[in-house]
């Protein structure tokens, strides 16, 4: 796993090496990606969850990232049972999100060796459940700054929100939160760029590592992202394309 500095550090410039992690998102069971997160601009991927993982695993990545679609849109878990069926890959590192808004289900993947879980809506609605978990599951636990125009989506990015990105950001910092994913919702999909300048100011507002998503189509992407202060990559529609080879990202920006 890559080096990652002790929480505290300052992030800007000091990630030597990045997280680069793979993304399957779920839905009817299958692999598909979305555009701009509408869930009526779908492709599908692949219909075998499992042997994607064990593909991106011998690309040499060491966590995937699993976002559970329905369950993102209808506020819990629907992909249980393909998620527990990725979980039996051998060797396999997951972190989850989508739909998890309460402690029951968080409890449920964890019992399941999930080793994160992400929080998007919850960070938003039920702040002192993610409090509690951070209590309970340290820094396993991840929230997910999910952002249109600045401003934080919810409930699979369907509904809007007056809250500024940052200002969730810090808000979940004083409770502990040690980990952040950061997604421009208008480039996710799309195959065009990062939102770079956001994604900066979002790593120097924060002490902690933050996660970039969203719009990744080149490995000079990726790059620029560890430059702007990113301590990792999220890679979707640009692995399942072919527009950037994962087993390449990996070597040049994985440690």
């Amino acid at each position: 796993m890559p080096f990652l500095p002790p929480v505290g550090a300052a992030c800007r410039n000091v990630w030597c090496t990045m997280e680069i992690i793979p993304a399957i998102d779920l839905r009817h069971g299958a692999c598909v990606r979305l555009f701009q997160g509408d869930y009526g601009r779908e492709e599908v991927f692949g219909l075998d969850p499992a042997a994607m993982a064990r593909r991106w695993q011998e690309c040499g990545a060491a966590l995937v990232h699993v976002v559970d679609l329905e369950g993102a849109a209808e506020g819990r878990l629907v992909n249980r049972e393909t998620i527990a069926d990725l979980m039996k890959v051998e060797g396999l590192r997951l972190e989850v999100g989508g739909g998890i808004r309460t402690a029951e289900d968080a409890g449920w993947l964890f019992q399941h060796d999930v080793e994160r879980i992400v929080l998007g809506t919850a960070a938003i609605e039920d702040p002192e459940m993610v409090a509690s978990l951070v209590r309970a599951y340290g820094d396993a636990i991840v929230v997910s700054l999910d952002a249109r125009d600045g401003y934080v989506t919810t409930r699979g990015w369907l509904v809007g929100t007056q809250m500024r990105v940052i200002e969730l950001c810090d808000r979940m910092r004083a409770l502990g939160v040690a980990r952040f994913v950061y997604t421009d919702v208008r480039r996710d999909g799309t195959l065009t760029e990062p939102n770079f300048e956001a994604l900066e100011e979002v790593a120097r507002s924060t002490d902690a590592p933050v996660i970039a998503a969203g719009g990744i189509a080149t490995i000079e992407h990726v790059r620029r992202l560890r430059d702007a202060g990113a301590a990792g990559a999220i890679l979707g529609k640009a692995i399942y394309t072919g527009s950037i080879d994962l087993r390449e990202a990996i070597s040049l920006y994985g440690g």
